[in-house]
């Protein structure tokens, strides 16, 4: 199965004990998700976020309802956590976020390890182009979202393994 690595990077300027618990809420995907993508939290209210944590969401994929499921494969406050697709559009989707502080600021990482059914091809004419797109969204509504500043952002890359 060939994987493709997305890494993004922001900069916030707010202290880790601020950024975590927004990044953690799993509710606040629907809102640093795009529109076009339709996405909603179909877990009930309130999510205790833990290794083992199990999340529903439904979005559209170019139209086509889709239901996924993740669970938290590692939980490391206020630094690191894992969500892994359990069920959904994907082959593979590891998404490792982690956070570090930096000169009064916090440094929010994305790295995400993905795979699709169709392999290079599909991902190539279809997927690369929507996994970009909905990350350089989150990036941009980070900037109204999670502080009043503006975001410096870091790069944006998907390449194959």
């Amino acid at each position: 199965m060939r994987t493709f690595d997305l890494h993004t990077s922001v900069r916030l300027p707010l202290p880790l004990s601020q950024v975590f618990p927004f990044f953690s809420d799993a509710y606040n995907l629907e809102t640093l998700t795009p529109p076009w993508v339709r996405f909603s939290v179909l877990t009930p209210r309130p999510i205790t976020m833990g290794v083992g944590t199990e999340i529903d969401y439904q979005l559209k994929i170019h139209g086509i309802p889709v239901r996924w499921r993740s669970a938290i494969t590692a939980w490391e406050p206020p630094f690191r956590f894992v969500d892994e697709q359990l069920r959904g559009p994907y082959s593979l989707w590891v998404h490792e976020h982690r956070f570090r502080e930096e000169d009064g600021q916090t440094v929010a990482e994305d790295h995400v390890r993905y795979a699709v059914p169709g392999g290079a091809l599909v991902h190539s004419l279809f997927v690369r182009r929507d996994v970009e797109r909905i990350f350089a969204f989150r990036q941009q509504k980070n900037a109204g979202t999670v502080r009043p500043h503006r975001v410096r952002a870091g790069c944006l890359m998907v390449r194959r393994r």
